[in-house]
């Protein structure tokens, strides 16, 4: 095997761990309050890029604007999005994360983000530093910026 290959198992290894760890803590607390898969997707689309159209989150989650509304609907009842007019447009409904949908974000992103520092805690010093090292110039380098941009129109 290739040392691309290696690094892809590797990674694709770790990742999986990794997130399988992370996203348990941060999932229990999103089931707790019983939100379907594509409104957690909706609401981390909406904390990510903040306000948008209900057509940009459909194109972006893949789904059909009807589907999009409905969630984004069901979402708003429970206090989580807020929808209003563009200032730019009235004709389209923009569509942010409330107070409340902000505070829900926060904690699951703290759920996640215990978890990672418990990971870390239990590195070695030298592994610590090893992988501080390895992914400095990686993230430096930007390789990671998503290849498709939010639309905001």
């Amino acid at each position: 095997m290739d040392s691309r290959g290696e690094l892809f198992d590797s990674l694709e290894s770790f990742l999986r761990q990794l997130i399988g760890m992370v996203e348990s803590e941060g999932l229990t607390f999103l089931a707790d309050i019983e939100l379907s898969f594509t409104q957690v997707r909706t609401t981390m689309l909406l904390a990510c890029s903040g306000p948008l159209p209900i057509g940009a989150v459909a194109d972006h989650l893949d789904l059909s604007v009807h589907a999009a509304g409905r969630n984004i609907d069901r979402l708003v009842e429970l206090g989580i999005l807020e929808r209003r007019e563009n200032p730019d447009d009235r004709r389209v409904k923009l569509v942010s994360l409330s107070l409340p949908g902000l505070e829900m974000v926060d904690q699951h992103l703290a759920a996640r983000r215990r978890a990672l520092r418990a990971f870390i805690e239990q590195l070695p010093s030298e592994q610590v530093d090893a992988l501080a090292s390895a992914l400095r110039p990686i993230l430096a380098a930007d390789y990671l910026h998503s290849r498709r941009p939010v639309q905001t129109t």
